[in-house]
């Protein structure tokens, strides 16, 4: 490759070759401990809740799915337990992703990247496809050493058998997600006949390649250049935030047990780490946790573990890694004593809103109506003049009934006065009140015209107030529009 060195009144000169750096394969080491039996916990109990949640029953009585969690795309539902969420209440799920939102912020605030550490999905999907990995090709040393030397016959095997394990993971995977969206046991049963609709083997295909390839291949590239979270995260932290950091005021200088040993006897300054890179070795992502703030690092805790088991092997300390904050540790070098604030403005703020949201919403869950009502009015004609100088307008209603029993409702206008209202294709009650019926859990539409023979006022556009009340039960729903007349 040639080169030249660009003076200062030239541009300087293009550079030859790639400019992102080729990616280093990462061989986590196994490690005991703490934060690693926290993950084992997490991971046993977050992939039992998603592999075996769509199997759980809950009876809503007759007509009505008995699947605890379903997404019920037909009749446009979704059932959690013992809530049913209808088409009409998506605001439901805005205030659920909200609240998801501040529960992350919240997370940061208090512990830094602990979402990514512990329950991101694709954090537990790769410790679960690299544990199958220690399991068939053996730890670091050994993985590494036979990727170095030349494929055999027993390499190849164990490589085979690797990725049918993880296939069939990311097979279940795919499979358990679409249970979500139908009834679990039957679905199961028509998968297997090969008599499930096509589209359920089309998602299963793509779920299981996503996961397959994310948590089998691409790993810890999925959290340095796919996740946006670790750059918002960055934005978020605050000094006050716990983050796992390495101590360098307790780590430096760093050198080996027996020089630092020898240091501390004679009175010289000399630091716990031994630069034995078992806190890299085991690091998921590769990181060294001793170059401080990186995007990489997930705060999974590991390196913790790494390191007190080194430390109680050199008769040190624990905890020269923790989870700590950079303010401690310049508080430590000025003799000062640390603190730990989790409870300030920042928390205390997201606590807030996550109550008042949550507050909203579980009352709107617990007085929300059984019935449900709207109006539109009708564009072509606006109004018409009937042949005794009546002034006539016509709506469609849709009427909501949420409860799994036919229901009757009496509707009546409001606002307008001498009006008389009349639907369309349905008979009145015997004192001459609109009646309409909706069948269980069901949406109807009514077509009513509204006549009103008194004199109006001046005004063009009349606001008036439709309701629906049950004939049995205090169910009622109202719904607004205008009356339009010359």
């Amino acid at each position: 490759m040639q080169t030249r060195t660009a003076s200062s009144d030239e541009a300087p000169a293009a550079v030859d070759g790639p400019l992102y750096e080729a990616r280093r394969k990462i061989y986590p080491q196994r490690v005991t401990g703490a934060f690693r039996r926290i993950k084992w916990i997490v991971l046993f109990i977050t992939l039992g809740i998603y592999y075996f949640l769509p199997f759980v029953r809950w009876d809503r009585g007759p007509n009505a799915p008995a699947q605890a969690v379903l997404v019920d795309f037909p009749n446009r539902r979704f059932y959690f337990f013992f809530i049913e969420i209808w088409p009409q209440e998506v605001y439901y799920l805005t205030g659920l992703l909200i609240i998801a939102a501040l529960v992350l912020f919240l997370m940061n605030a208090v512990a830094g990247r602990v979402w990514c550490g512990y329950l991101c999905p694709q954090t537990v999907w790769t410790d679960l496809f690299l544990t199958v990995e220690r399991w068939i090709e053996g730890d670091r040393r050994e993985r590494m050493r036979k990727d170095a030397r030349v494929l055999t016959l027993q390499t190849v095997t164990e490589k085979a058998a690797k990725h049918a394990i993880w296939l069939l993971i990311a097979w279940w995977t795919g499979g358990a997600w679409v249970l979500y969206f139908a009834d679990a046991p039957t679905l199961v049963k028509e998968l297997a006949t090969f008599e499930a609709p096509v589209v359920a083997y089309v998602w299963i295909g793509i779920l299981t390649f996503t996961t397959y390839a994310l948590a089998g291949h691409m790993r810890e590239q999925v959290c340095l250049y796919m996740c946006p979270w670790p750059r918002i995260q960055a934005a978020l932290t605050d000094e006050e935030a716990l983050n796992v950091t390495y101590r360098y005021d307790r780590g430096e200088p760093r050198g080996s047990a027996k020089k630092n040993a020898l240091l501390r006897e004679q009175g010289q300054p000399a630091g716990d780490c031994i630069d034995c890179l078992q806190c890299v070795n085991v690091c998921p992502t590769g990181v060294d946790i001793r170059e401080g703030a990186n995007l990489g690092c997930i705060q999974c805790g590991l390196c913790i573990d790494a390191c007190d088991g080194v430390m109680e092997k050199i008769g040190r300390p624990p905890r020269l890694i923790a989870y700590d904050t950079d303010l401690n540790i310049r508080r430590r070098i000025e003799g000062k004593p640390t603190r730990v604030r989790i409870l300030r403005l920042r928390t205390i703020l997201y606590l807030a809103l996550i109550v008042l949201v949550g507050g909203v919403m579980l009352y709107a869950l617990a007085t929300r109506e059984a019935s449900g009502v709207s109006v539109i009015h009708d564009r072509n004609p606006i109004f018409v003049r009937l042949s005794d100088g009546a002034i006539r307008n016509a709506y469609t209603m849709r009427v909501l009934n949420k409860t799994r029993e036919p229901r009757r409702y009496v509707v009546t206008i409001d606002g307008l006065p001498d009006a008389t209202l009349e639907v369309v294709g349905e008979s009145p009650s015997a004192d001459g009140r609109a009646l309409v019926e909706v069948g269980p859990d069901q949406t109807q539409e009514f077509r009513v015209l509204v006549t009103a023979r008194g004199t109006l006022p001046p005004a063009a556009a009349l606001p008036v107030t439709f309701r629906i009340d049950e004939t049995t039960g205090g169910g009622r729903a109202t719904a607004t529009d205008h009356f339009k007349g010359p």
